[in-house]
């Protein structure tokens, strides 16, 4: 996205929804909100990280994670680093899986979007990959995104994805 005027906002969902910047780094929390939003979608790349490197990852300026809640509980998140060329990747957004379904993405995505223009970006970029939520790239487009760049490639990922719980829940 490269201009705020391309942005389609989304409308706020039904239910109350409060998105809170979660302003001192904590790797715990971090890890919970990455394992709990993206286990069922493949997201391996932080699984092995110690607690040294979600630290350094979260303590520097660029990375911003905002947290929504649902009556005082996570409902997802999502999380922004800047780029020294102006551009603002939204690189983790996501729902637990309890509030998937309500509109709460779309209005995730949105206030994404308006956080990143808000912080100064040039432009605002996201990835997606075919192991995402089914609505992913549907979501991205419906708020302004356009694909840039295909890729096609071979991953390795287990049969099932990983979820939070070690032998299933």
């Amino acid at each position: 996205m490269l201009a705020p005027t391309e942005l389609r906002a989304a409308s706020p969902p039904r239910r109350s929804l409060q998105i809170w910047r979660a302003e001192i780094p904590s790797p715990e929390f971090s890890r919970f909100l990455y394992t709990a939003v993206g286990a069922r979608w493949y997201w391996l790349a932080r699984l092995g990280w110690s607690y040294a490197e979600w630290e350094g990852h979260l303590d520097r300026p660029e990375v911003e994670t905002w947290v929504a809640y649902m009556r005082g509980t996570p409902a997802g998140y999502f999380e922004l680093e800047g780029h020294v060329d102006g551009t603002v990747e939204i690189t983790q957004i996501g729902l637990l899986p309890a509030f998937i379904g309500q509109g709460f993405g779309a209005h995730l995505l949105t206030v994404a979007v308006e956080r990143a223009w808000t912080i100064g970006a040039s432009r605002v970029v996201v990835h997606t990959f075919s192991l995402d939520h089914p609505n992913a790239l549907a979501n991205y487009r419906a708020r302004g995104f356009r694909v840039f760049e295909e890729l096609t490639g071979r991953a390795s990922v287990p049969e099932e994805p990983p979820g939070p719980w070690p032998r299933g829940h």
